[in-house]
């Protein structure tokens, strides 16, 4: 996995997690799709009490109830009157209970995590998934957009303090799932597979009146909000793209994606003799959670299992970039490196907001990300301040046409 390979460097990689009994798990963004699912596999373990630090953005309500159930250690909340609310809420809770950025990333660098799972929206993830790597931590990383704003910075981390990062992500757990054990070399190229989303069959005339609730309606995954905007664009699928460039150490050239409606196959990896692997499963993100926590064994899981007489047919066809460019626009991100990751991931975050908030037509997410990557300011090797700076000046630049073109 990642620039060491599962296939060659298997033995710095195996002892990661074998027993959730005795291992400090901390989630940051506990209270949103993934971090939640984490918590209910600890449950079903029970191994609850191995929670060690859990966050959270807003949602302190929520994260109120997550103490109450599983007594973590501490926890930490970035938004200060959330902050407030829960210690006014919750006096009885003798964790420590830190507040902000600085208190996030204080929770994920914490010497006595064991694994952390990065699983916060956005690019509010970088810098705590940072402060993990730079304290030698293995990650179950759920938060794409770090990779996708701050690759060139992070897998140099890696590297330099020798964490470990397992992908969360479905198709990204599958790719590792299929290349344990295989040496690097023989890998030729990784097949992503997408769902589509609920427009698929889309013509551009009916893209253009695509609403909010409608967008909403995943066929076939359970997501937040945004991540469930980002699927209908393709956004996301393009985000899976460029993490496995960062994550697998591939070409462009090497990483393709097929349309497959319905979510069997999550991702395939092509060899140089021609032979295929394929990971399939029932669509459901509690898999890939728990093989990141558990890796490189395989725990029992109480899922419905695939029938795959009564699915009748998987069908695969290729991506249309001209309906949906958001695919084409992770490629040219490839193409750019240095800080384009950073402009795309902001303006999609800023133009998804506006779509949900009823201020931008479905169409206008692509048109803003591709006004901001070619009116941003390129830097070819950034720092983590070119990053940061890149990433504020693409919200505002984002802010600006989406207000320009709002409804």
């Amino acid at each position: 996995m990642l620039r060491s390979w599962v296939g060659e460097r298997h033995h710095t990689t195996v002892s990661v997690m074998t027993d959730l009994q005795n291992a400090s798990v901390t989630i940051l963004g506990s209270t949103g799709s993934i971090g939640t699912q984490a918590l209910d596999i600890l449950e079903r373990s029970g191994k609850g009490q191995a929670l060690r630090w859990i966050t959270c953005n807003t949602k302190w309500q929520l994260l109120a109830e997550q103490v109450e159930k599983f007594s973590p250690n501490g926890v930490a909340i970035r938004e200060e009157q959330a902050w407030r609310e829960f210690k006014d809420a919750m006096p009885r809770y003798t964790g420590r209970v830190l507040c902000g950025d600085d208190g996030i990333c204080e929770a994920a660098a914490d010497s006595e995590n064991r694994v952390v799972l990065s699983a916060m929206v956005g690019f509010s993830g970088v810098l705590p998934t940072l402060a993990a790597i730079k304290a030698g931590h293995t990650i179950g990383l759920a938060n794409k957009e770090s990779l996708v704003s701050a690759g060139s910075i992070l897998m140099p981390a890696v590297d330099t303090y020798g964490a470990k990062l397992l992908a969360v992500d479905s198709e990204h757990s599958a790719i590792l799932q299929c290349v344990v054990g295989e040496r690097r070399d023989d890998l030729e190229k990784v097949i992503i597979t997408a769902s589509g989303g609920p427009f698929r069959t889309y013509t551009h005339e009916q893209l253009q009146h695509v609403t909010a609730a409608q967008a909403l309606k995943h066929p076939n995954w359970d997501m937040g909000a945004k991540i469930t905007i980002d699927s209908a664009t393709l956004m996301n699928k393009g985000f899976e793209v460029i993490e496995a460039f960062w994550l697998f150490g591939l070409r462009a050239d090497q990483i393709d994606v097929v349309i497959h409606p319905q979510s069997i196959i999550h991702s395939m990896v092509q060899f140089v003799d021609g032979s295929v692997k394929a990971q399939m499963g029932v669509p459901t993100m509690l898999v890939p959670i728990q093989y990141a926590l558990t890796y490189p064994r395989r725990t029992p899981l109480d899922i419905p299992r695939m029938d795959l007489a009564s699915m009748g047919q998987l069908t695969f066809e290729s991506p249309d970039t001209e309906r949906f460019p958001c695919l084409a626009l992770a490629y040219e991100v490839m193409r750019q490196g240095g800080t384009s990751g950073a402009a795309v991931n902001a303006a999609n975050e800023i133009a998804v907001e506006a779509f949900l908030q009823g201020r931008l037509r479905f169409r206008d997410i692509p048109a803003t990300i591709e006004h901001v990557l070619h009116h941003m300011e390129h830097v070819t090797h950034p720092s983590l301040a070119d990053i940061v700076s890149i990433d504020a000046e693409s919200r505002r630049i984002a802010h600006d046409f989406a207000h320009r073109h709002q409804l």
